[in-house]
C-alpha cells in the first residue's frame, strides 16, 4: 500500500494483505461521502496518520506527515467538510 512513503504503524503479528483490504474496503464505504476526490484523499491520509507511528497525533502532525504544508485542509475537513 502506498502512503504518501510512509510506513503505517502495525505489530509484527500483522499480515498486511487483509489488514490493507479491510481499510480498503472501509474507504470504499464511506467514499460517497466526499463528492470531491480531494477530501476522499484527504480523510485517506487523516486515517493513516491516526495509524502512523506519530510522537503526536493532531492536524499539524498529520498534515506534515501528509506532505501537506499546512493543517488548514485538514482542519477544514474534520470541522466544516
Amino acid at each position: 500500500m502506498k502512503t504518501n512513503d510512509h510506513a503505517v504503524a502495525a505489530g509484527h503479528s500483522v499480515d498486511a494483505a487483509p489488514w490493507q483490504e479491510a481499510f480498503e474496503g472501509l474507504m470504499d464505504r464511506i467514499a460517497g461521502r466526499f463528492a470531491r476526490v480531494e477530501p476522499r484523499r484527504r480523510i485517506r491520509h487523516l486515517v493513516l496518520g491516526l495509524l502512523a507511528d506519530l510522537p503526536r497525533k493532531n492536524c499539524w502532525t498529520i498534515a506534515e506527515w501528509a506532505g501537506e504544508a499546512t493543517p488548514d485542509a485538514m482542519q477544514h475537513l474534520l470541522s466544516r467538510a
